[in-house]
């Protein structure tokens, strides 16, 4: 049995709230027989995905298929526009149900090709962590006739799984409550050309030179719409919450790190500004707002964290707060070209799982595409 101490971090998802599911669309189906010794091979490496939150650890006692694999055939052809037209449907249609494992794994085979559906709990990790362990299990499926290759790649994928290596850490208390549901939500997608990011940018350049990003210029458009959406809602001050990965900065995380490696960074508007200013002035309050990472900063964060929990706030142990603002989501560099099982990468991606008030930035061709669900 292996067993190791959740983070700071993963405490906010201690509840089982934000999983991570998406959607992957195959033309070319794959073997699934390969898929699942894929499976029972990654298990050795990413093990605290196939393991259980037992009072502030994830336990692991062992693979068993049963328990995260699960195929289905379906006599008919999959519509493309499924993904796109209508995500609700599209979710009642493949969204999992609760997990017993901290992730699990759905194969459903159509007449025209083969959807992926892998569900990871946040408690084992976040979106980086997600297309980590889905590039290594594609990897460890493809065939390949390279000799000692599985030595080779558990040497090459092996993940970082310290948690705590930054500041030591025990949660020993109940959970955050979960945040209330609403029974329906308004899912919307636009489609924004990246030459008009592009032109946002140049004309936001000033003199002081402070140069904004494209994520800076799509979280503003996405807080405009949300804006608009919850009118009616919100008043005053609005809260924008972007996540942002400290992998990049913190050496004893790197990028083999496999959980929760965030930093929920906060910058709140007035809603009479959001409405009335340009997407290139409320991209550059975003940008000036944005912290410095360092190994201090972060340990600053973790630290805030830890008071709230021994305060019993653990109102406080959530990513955002939908009543009061909105989460933005950068998934547009998701590697799906690394998705390839032995025929390919997916023709189409999507994401199952949208949070009330909650935002994500995808990709779609050289454009991006925007989710919002209020």
């Amino acid at each position: 049995m292996k067993r190791i101490n959740i983070s700071q971090v993963d405490t906010v998802f201690s509840n089982g709230c934000y999983p991570i599911e998406f959607v992957f669309y195959y033309t070319q189906p794959f073997s699934t027989k390969r898929l699942r010794g894929g499976l029972r091979k990654v298990a050795s490496l990413f093990w605290p995905a196939f393991g259980e939150y037992r009072e502030g650890s994830i336990v692991f006692d062992g693979y068993r298929e049963a328990e995260c694999f699960e195929e289905e055939t379906v006599d008919r052809e999959f519509d493309i526009r499924e993904l796109e037209e209508s995500i609700l449907e599209v979710h009642s249609r493949f969204a999992l149900p609760e997990l017993e494992r901290l992730f699990f794994l759905k194969v459903v085979h159509f007449r025209n090709g083969l959807v992926l559906i892998p569900k990871l709990s946040h408690l084992a990790g976040d979106g980086y962590s997600y297309f980590l362990f889905l590039s290594a299990l594609a990897t460890l499926t493809r065939p390949s006739i390279v000799p000692f290759r599985a030595r080779l790649l558990n040497l090459a994928l092996k993940p970082q799984h310290q948690r705590t290596a930054l500041r030591d850490f025990v949660f020993r208390g109940a959970a955050p409550k979960p945040p209330a549901q609403e029974n329906k939500l308004t899912v919307e997608s636009d489609e924004i050309p990246r030459r008009e990011v592009q032109a946002v940018i140049r004309e936001a350049t000033s003199s002081d030179g402070l140069r904004i990003s494209s994520n800076d210029v799509l979280s503003a458009l996405a807080l405009k719409k949300l804006v608009k959406a919850r009118a009616a809602r919100w008043a005053g001050e609005v809260r924008l919450t972007i996540p942002i990965d400290v992998r990049g900065k913190l050496k004893e995380y790197g990028r083999g790190f496999f959980g929760n490696g965030l930093l929920f960074h906060t910058v709140t508007l007035e809603k009479e500004q959001i409405e009335a200013s340009p997407i290139g002035e409320i991209a550059r309050t975003i940008r000036k707002s944005m912290p410095l990472l360092s190994k201090e900063a972060y340990v600053d964060f973790l630290r805030g964290l830890e008071e709230a929990i021994s305060a019993g706030r653990l109102d406080e142990l959530r990513p955002y707060d939908p009543e009061r603002g909105c989460l933005v989501t950068n998934l547009s560099r998701l590697p799906t070209d690394k998705l390839d099982f032995g025929t390919g990468a997916p023709q189409r991606v999507m994401p199952l799982t949208m949070e009330r008030n909650g935002a994500a930035i995808l990709a779609k061709g050289i454009n991006f595409l925007l989710k919002y669900a209020y």
